[in-house]
């Protein structure tokens, strides 16, 4: 049983305490034996299951209320949950949240009632279009274009690492409209997934697998009431959107670290070794505690940024920065401890401990790599800085 005290912390109310309860229950009658042969079906089934819950109500705003908005504890508290059960059930939640960020951001009423609706009952899945080939971190590096034609914007270039790649049913594409140099001349667009001139050209298999695609553009032409936001404020959007989701990300790699110590807790109180369990030896000990350690300190970054958000901080990109990079770099080594503790049952394949240590590699990489979060962070603490 995962430790459950945090939930006792001032972060949160009532509320959340219920919210969590109830996503535990769920997730353990509904992910205990989740089939990952085949993942596309299995992530479309998944956020139709997802859906008919309602858990993914939580993911964007109410189209129908105007005061709606998204609740970050309520999404890490979820993503935490479901990633310590499985992890392409966090996967296909977060991405319903992450895909349809710029919609209920900064979507007009028409394009959230047109979308929302279907994301939020898992009728629909979507799609982040951001990195490219030559631009992942460096978005201001960005080479796909949107030209103005008329009543249009005809889109060209390619999007690459595409989380629901081959699978969305829409995709929120950023590309250069050219209003300024760099990062001030980007902007965002609503892209069906049948539109003309989009095409999948490549799925991309990983060491966890997961629906990833190359996109490719040849003169996809979508209205101009397809942009999101008004034109330059693509990586104004990008950034916002992120700074909402980037903690969610820490809450996956925190809900990973969680089984990994839950198992070896398990593991080292059964395990014989020289005549007695595991658990009484002091590098046994040592590891557990490192754990123990590394999952609280992950889980009190992690829920500060989440808490700081809901405050109505307009940004939290240093406390989500921190929350990322702590928790999955450290969740890494969880993960490994756990893979020690567990022997040779630790790299059998199909063995719970064996798949969290492919699972929690890409959250290192994805919505901001270990090293760039540093850069945000030193580059936050520097701003925030009197001198002397």
């Amino acid at each position: 049983m995962a430790d459950r005290s945090f939930l006792d912390w001032p972060f949160f109310d009532d509320a959340h305490r219920a919210l969590a309860d109830r996503v535990d229950q769920w997730a353990s009658a509904e992910l205990a034996d989740v089939d990952h042969s085949n993942v596309d079906e299995t992530c479309k089934a998944l956020v139709k299951a997802l859906g008919e819950a309602g858990w993914l109500r939580l993911t964007a705003v109410d189209p129908a209320d105007p005061a709606s908005r998204i609740d970050v504890r309520s999404l890490c508290i979820l993503r935490e949950t479901l990633a310590r059960h499985d992890g392409l059930a966090d996967f296909a939640f977060a991405m319903q949240g992450l895909g349809t960020g710029a919609i209920s951001l900064f979507g007009t009423a028409e394009q959230k009632s047109e979308w929302l609706t279907k994301t939020r009952a898992g009728k629909a899945l979507s799609a982040f279009a951001l990195s490219e080939p030559a631009s992942g971190s460096d978005v201001a590096n960005m080479a796909m274009t949107a030209t103005r034609d008329g009543d249009d914007y005809v889109l060209d270039g390619e999007k690459t690492w595409i989380s629901n790649g081959g699978i969305a049913d829409v995709y929120c594409v950023f590309a250069r409209t050219g209003e300024a140099p760099g990062a001030k001349g980007l902007s965002v667009f609503i892209v069906p997934a049948d539109t003309p001139g989009l095409e999948i050209a490549e799925r991309l298999e990983v060491v966890a697998p997961h629906p990833l695609a190359r996109l490719k553009f040849s003169g996809c032409r979508v209205p101009a009431s397809a942009m999101i936001g008004k034109p330059g404020e693509g990586f104004r959007i990008a950034m916002s959107v992120l700074d909402v989701f980037r903690s969610t990300v820490a809450a996956a790699a925190l809900g990973f670290a969680r089984r990994a110590l839950d198992e070896s807790l398990g593991r080292v109180r059964e395990r014989q070794l020289f005549g007695a369990p595991m658990s009484e030896l002091q590098m046994v000990q040592g590891h557990i505690a490192d754990m123990a350690l590394d999952v609280d300190a992950s889980a009190l970054l992690v829920y500060r940024a989440a808490w700081l958000k809901d405050q109505g901080a307009p940004r939290v990109s240093r406390e989500a920065a921190m929350a990322k990079l702590y928790a999955t770099d450290h969740a890494q080594e969880v993960i490994d401890k756990a893979v020690q503790l567990h022997g040779g049952d630790g790299v059998r394949k199909g063995h719970i401990v064996e798949s969290l240590y492919r699972e929690i590699r890409a959250l290192r990489i994805y919505e901001g790599a270990s090293d760039v979060q540093k850069v945000v962070i030193a580059r936050q603490t520097l701003a925030n800085s009197t001198g002397g």
